[in-house]
């Protein structure tokens, strides 16, 4: 018999799970409570958050497009929730990971998409979206500026030539 608590966290669950983007599964295995506490920090900078809940509930709580997570839900699972931007929250979690040997990331579920480790670890190596735009930026401005330098080439030319055309006449003209 399912009680009131269960159920309320449950829906809480379900509640939390609606309209998100990213859904990381990790074992937190090994992790002192300092260093779960230094992860969720970590993670809210990011718009994520990391919840802690019993496996038989979180199954509950999953929606069927999110089924592909249900045979991951094994041993102590914690799951990392977000509605913002996946690679942010990817780039927090590996390198946590890599600091706290102790965490283990089982997979993701990224804007409709399931990840394997392998594929999160590519995520997070991606540049952020700031860094992508200004390459962007940098790729459309070289050619930008080298066909300015090409338009204004020939006026560039021309009051070169004149210039030396006036300094070759004022050494040749006569002196009175």
């Amino acid at each position: 018999m399912p009680t009131q608590e269960k159920i309320e966290s449950v829906e809480d669950l379900k509640r939390r799970l609606s309209g998100v983007k990213t859904v990381l599964l990790a074992e937190y295995r090994g992790l002192t409570v300092q260093q779960l506490s230094d992860l969720r920090r970590q993670l809210r900078s990011v718009s994520a958050e990391y919840k802690v809940v019993k496996n038989r509930l979180a199954k509950l709580a999953l929606s069927k497009d999110l089924a592909g997570v249900h045979k991951l839900l094994k041993g102590p699972t914690g799951i990392v929730i977000s509605k913002e931007d996946p690679v942010a929250v990817a780039k927090v979690l590996h390198t946590f990971a890599r600091t706290n040997q102790a965490l283990v990331i089982k997979a993701g579920f990224v804007e409709g998409q399931m990840l394997e480790p392998a594929g999160l670890k590519a995520l997070a190596d991606l540049p952020s979206r700031e860094a992508l735009r200004a390459q962007i930026v940098g790729a459309i401005q070289g050619p930008l500026a080298q066909l300015v330098g090409l338009v204004q080439a020939p006026q560039r030319e021309l009051v070169y030539v004149l210039a030396q055309r006036g300094k070759n006449a004022e050494e040749t003209s006569p002196t009175t």
